[in-house]
């Protein structure tokens, strides 16, 4: 039998491969996957290896949407908590986001501050978004030069000062940059005029807040990105997408070759509107947690693959950001760690397999950022996997959590799913060490 010269095995009844959930052995070589064998194969004298009986060997999942605020907030997340909460949650690749860190990654100089501070923490592997504010057009190219895997910009305020939002004929000049590189644009899409006339009340009530974000501001938003898109022939994403009314627009756009994808979020497919007790500004997030109905569509959406993968949009603050009113409370759900369970909980119980939730939480997201060797079970991969027990339940106890701040919107649910452990390139990820970390930092510029 070729084993391909394998150092490692790992065996499972339930491997997910590309084609199908079977019983394998995988053989891994120097951190990639280089034979997919029976389950029976040997395993030749003094080859280290792991039988995870009827446990599920997914591959790692990528997360391309994380804000770890390191450096400069880091009092809200770190490289160090948000890696090892990513690894208990089966992730083994995150893209940062470029902004709620100080310096935000809008330059090139910014970026390796970011890169320095990244590389001695990270237990899974971590990439950079660039972003694109006002007037940083210039550095666009550096950036893209450097390694980032695209930019990303606001329509609408984003909350923090450093990082401003575009208007539309900032945008069109950005696009147009972004065009002319070849790099992806990734949109937060909130029309800031929507937004003005919306009614702006303080407080507790969720309903409130929620009458605030109203769907026209996503959807207006959308259609001008479109628009855009489809004149610049320009490579673009909307984030967190959580009106479904928006649906319709984006999937016309791709039927009409625009090169448009889009993602949303564990919170926006597993909680509702009417769920959401007032005052728990845990819950509040921008664009906003819809109602059930919402809810109901967004997944319809996924179905049809007008929504191409989700991710967690893991935006954590300390406890006193998250003041009872939600007009001034941070906006921002937590849940880096529990993005699989809950997803996985909503799926299985309308009716998707593990199949579907990968192709979702890995295969897409590794493909929206050209991640070659990630999100898959596949000879060439590289050897990141996720072994998970999806019939075992367990009830979100916010103590447990590796996030810095212990803040989740799911305290208290009970979730199926159990990760057992996580590998990169072969590795077992110990989420409970402080010992140096072993994630690489990634880049566009190079096979990933």
């Amino acid at each position: 039998m070729d084993d391909g010269g394998a150092d490692l095995f790992l065996r499972s009844t339930r491997v997910l491969t590309p084609r199908a959930i079977r019983p394998a052995t995988v053989a891994v070589a120097r951190g990639a996957i280089v034979r997919l064998l029976p389950h029976d194969a040997p395993v030749p004298p003094g080859v280290p290896s792991e039988d995870f009986g009827d446990d599920v060997l997914l591959p790692g999942l990528v997360d391309t949407h994380v804000h770890v605020n390191d450096p400069g907030r880091s009092e809200w997340e770190g490289f160090a908590t948000a890696t090892r909460a990513a690894a208990a949650g089966g992730i083994t690749t995150l893209i940062d986001m470029p902004l709620n860190s100080l310096p935000p990654t809008t330059t090139v100089a910014h970026l390796q501050t970011k890169q320095h501070t990244a590389r001695p923490l990270a237990h899974v592997d971590v990439g950079f978004w660039g972003g694109a504010i006002p007037h940083n057009t210039a550095d666009l190219k550096e950036l893209h030069t450097a390694g980032v895997f695209g930019f990303k910009c606001f329509l609408s305020p984003s909350g923090v000062e450093e990082f401003p939002e575009l208007d539309e004929e900032q945008f069109g000049r950005t696009m147009a940059e972004t065009a002319a590189l070849g790099a992806l644009l990734i949109v937060h899409a909130e029309d800031p005029g929507q937004l003005a006339a919306a009614p702006q009340r303080g407080g507790p009530r969720y309903d409130d807040f929620l009458a605030s974000r109203p769907r026209t501001a996503e959807n207006a938003a959308i259609a001008m990105v479109i628009a855009h898109a489809r004149r610049l022939d320009a490579r673009v994403h909307i984030l967190h997408v959580s009106s479904a009314s928006a649906l319709p627009l984006i999937a016309e756009a791709k039927e009409d070759g625009v090169r448009i994808t889009a993602e949303s979020c564990p919170h926006f497919l597993t909680l509702a509107a009417e769920e959401i007790p007032d005052g728990a500004t845990e819950f509040k997030c921008c664009p906003p947690i819809r109602e059930a109905a919402n809810r109901d569509a967004l997944w319809a959406g996924l179905s049809d693959g007008t929504i191409d993968c989700v991710v967690s949009d893991h935006s954590p603050c300390t406890d006193t950001l998250k003041t009872s009113d939600f007009a001034t409370a941070w906006g921002g759900v937590s849940s880096l760690q529990l993005g699989l369970p809950a997803l996985w909980t909503e799926a299985r119980q309308r009716g998707h397999t593990l199949s579907d939730v990968v192709r979702w939480m890995a295969a897409g997201p590794a493909a929206l950022a050209g991640l070659d060797r990630k999100g898959a079970i596949a000879i060439g991969k590289d050897a990141d996997f996720t072994v998970f027990a999806p019939d075992e339940t367990f009830t979100v106890d916010p103590r447990r959590l590796h996030h810095r701040n212990q803040i989740t919107a799911y305290a208290g649910r009970t979730l199926a799913g159990v990760v057992r452990s996580t590998w990169l390139r072969g590795r077992r990820i110990d989420t409970g060490s402080t010992s140096a970390a072993s994630g690489r930092l990634l880049d566009r510029r190079t096979p990933n």
